[in-house]
């Protein structure tokens, strides 16, 4: 089965701290950035299928040491509204017991926008049928980032 292309929103519209929950292909999917990283689950908590994206967005405590404790992975841990449980977004795993409650992701990527490819001239030469001899291209190439982006998650 192939994966589904839906596009979600510019990168501008979703900060670093913020969540959207959008109807994907019939599934209600929570796309969370963390720390400029996009990431996507599922919202449906495992365990009584509570609409788990709309939870509080926290981090969580560890300790190494009996009456020491270390804030971390902070905006990376959604907590189910109904009961508690908590998830890692950037993961789907449980904070109590990731390695048997996890709750379902999907790929989540920052792609360019449609108009800024157009701006831009259009996309790279995919099937002009040049051919590259070695391992160097015969030009001088730069490094290239996105700056007008779209999120888009695959289902």
């Amino acid at each position: 089965m192939s994966e589904k292309r839906f596009e979600i929103c510019p990168t501008t519209e979703l900060t670093p701290g913020e969540r959207r929950i959008e109807n994907l292909g019939g599934f209600s999917v929570g796309v969370f950035n963390v720390g400029g990283e996009y990431y996507a689950m599922k919202n449906d908590c495992p365990h009584q299928r509570a609409p788990l994206c709309e939870g509080k967005l926290t981090g969580t405590n560890t300790s190494d040491t009996p009456g020491e404790y270390n804030w971390e992975r902070d905006g990376q841990i959604v907590t189910c509204p109904w009961h508690g449980w908590e998830f890692d977004v950037t993961t789907g795993e449980s904070v109590f017991n990731p390695h048997r409650v996890k709750a379902k992701t999907f790929e989540a990527t920052v792609e360019e926008a449609e108009d800024t490819k157009m701006a831009s001239g259009g996309s790279s030469c995919g099937d002009c049928g040049a051919h590259l001899e070695g391992s160097e291209p015969p030009v001088e190439t730069y490094d290239v980032e996105v700056e007008h982006g779209t999120v888009v998650v695959y289902l």
